[in-house]
């Protein structure tokens, strides 16, 4: 019994688990996405609504699988075992480059908002690139301590950065204005092609969902914890993107929102005042660097799994005295370091932009492979089929993967290129993986 209390000490619980995908989920994202999303004006609540619904049917999907496969590894590990070493090695040499290229996009949006407090921050691209590897590599360091520290910082964080949407979500509506929802399309695009854009942004608000089965093996009572923590989690962050976001529209006129860097203290300044705008502002930045920490975690954990199955290089999988996998951490650190420093002079919004559809794509494809893999492990273990588990995970996983089949085609054709390149360059590695291991 006490060998079971040390081993249990140092995981992580439910609320910890849950404020792992709540706080990773509500990022830099949320903090933009209004002004993104008012080009398409009122409309844009439907697409809002559509993701919703879509990750909802995600978020089942990883439920199951986490009772079905307990191995530590999410979505690359679902993949692998329903799909095989190849499908696996995509999933997670993709689910890796966005989760680097995520971090890159977080930590400049971070350093954005507290471009309020330091002006400059706006005009020398070369110190605020600066300091968004300075954050970096702050949480790289705290990641390479024990994952219950991660834990701690991420719900202290988790706490803090939910109160401007909560209020904003709340207060907001007493300020509200039917006008600027009319017209309802803004765009000029067909109501469908302008739902299918917008879901697809309003995705890149709710990725991190499967957050909690990545370091599954590092959370207690995981068949249990994982599913409650993942429905939980969405659960929250939806209720709070859905609410805050149609109150800012309504605050705030289309046309400005548009022009707005800060949606959230702009609001928040026509309610409050400048004081308001200003905490606000340091929500949005703890937004942002809670969000940082969550996914530099992951950065090292999804990597150690592929490399424990001779899919990723063997450095990989090597880690410290608290099973802490240092060398992959600070690998995708180093990766986003260099990110950052190439593209700080195009400036912080398009190079945000275009990282954020970038990453947005890369996790569609484990999202489209995790999808279907529990189908996939019911026909192939033909001795345990069950029919009606079978019909039942097709009402779940076929509405999941058409989601993600049709958010894929509301991304740029410039974006489906780069990610196919991205991932095209994986593929030697496999192969010469697959060519060692044969020699050996």
């Amino acid at each position: 019994m006490s060998s079971v209390k040390v081993e249990e000490k140092g995981k992580i619980g439910f609320w910890l688990s849950t404020s792992l995908v709540v706080g990773n989920m509500t990022g830099s994202g949320i903090f933009l996405l209004p002004a993104a999303l008012a080009l398409y004006g009122g409309i844009s609540i439907f697409g809002w609504i559509f993701t919703l619904a879509g990750t909802l049917f995600l978020a089942l999907v990883f439920s199951r699988l986490s009772k079905l496969i307990t191995k530590a590894g999410g979505p690359y590990t679902y993949s692998r075992e329903g799909f095989g070493d190849f499908a696996g090695f995509l999933v997670a040499w993709g689910y890796w480059i966005s989760i680097w290229c995520g971090n890159a996009a977080i930590a400049v949006a971070g350093v954005g908002y507290l471009s309020v407090f330091i002006p400059s921050l706006k005009e020398n691209y070369l110190l605020s690139a600066a300091m968004a590897i300075g954050a970096i590599w702050f949480f790289t360091f705290i990641n390479t301590k024990s994952i219950k520290r991660v834990g701690v910082v991420q719900l202290i964080t988790t706490i803090i950065k939910i109160l401007p949407l909560l209020l904003l979500g709340t207060f907001g509506f007493l300020y509200f204005n039917n006008t600027h929802f009319t017209p309802l399309n803004l765009s000029g695009e067909s109501n469908f092609d302008a739902i299918t854009t917008t879901a697809a942004l309003a995705l890149w608000a709710f990725l991190g969902l499967e957050s909690a089965t990545i370091p599954s093996d590092k959370v207690k009572n995981p068949t249990k914890t994982i599913p409650r923590a993942t429905i939980a989690g969405i659960a929250i962050a939806a209720l709070l993107y859905i609410s805050s976001t149609v109150a800012i529209m309504g605050i705030i006129s289309p046309a400005d929102l548009q022009n707005s860097a800060a949606p959230f203290a702009d609001a928040a300044q026509k309610i409050w005042g400048n004081q308001a705008s200003g905490l606000v502002a340091i929500g949005a930045a703890v937004a942002c660097f809670g969000a940082l920490n969550g996914w530099i975690l992951l950065q090292g954990q999804m990597p150690m799994a592929a490399a424990k199955d001779k899919l990723f290089p063997p450095a990989f999988k090597r880690v410290t005295g608290n099973g802490i996998p240092v060398l992959g951490i600070i690998i995708a650190s180093v990766l986003a370091s260099l990110l950052v420093s190439m593209n700080y002079s195009k400036g912080l919004v398009k190079m945000f932009s275009f990282i954020i559809m970038l990453s947005t794509l890369s996790c569609l494809l484990p999202y489209l492979f995790s999808s279907l893999s529990e189908i996939m492990l019911y026909l192939r273990k033909k001795k345990n089929f069950n029919k009606n588990k079978l019909i039942l995970a097709l009402c779940i996983s076929v509405p999941a993967f058409l989601y993600s089949l049709w958010a894929i085609t509301g991304l740029e054709y410039e974006i489906l290129i780069w990610g196919a390149a991205l991932l095209s360059a994986g593929i030697p590695i496999y192969a010469y993986l697959k060519l060692s291991g044969r020699k050996k």
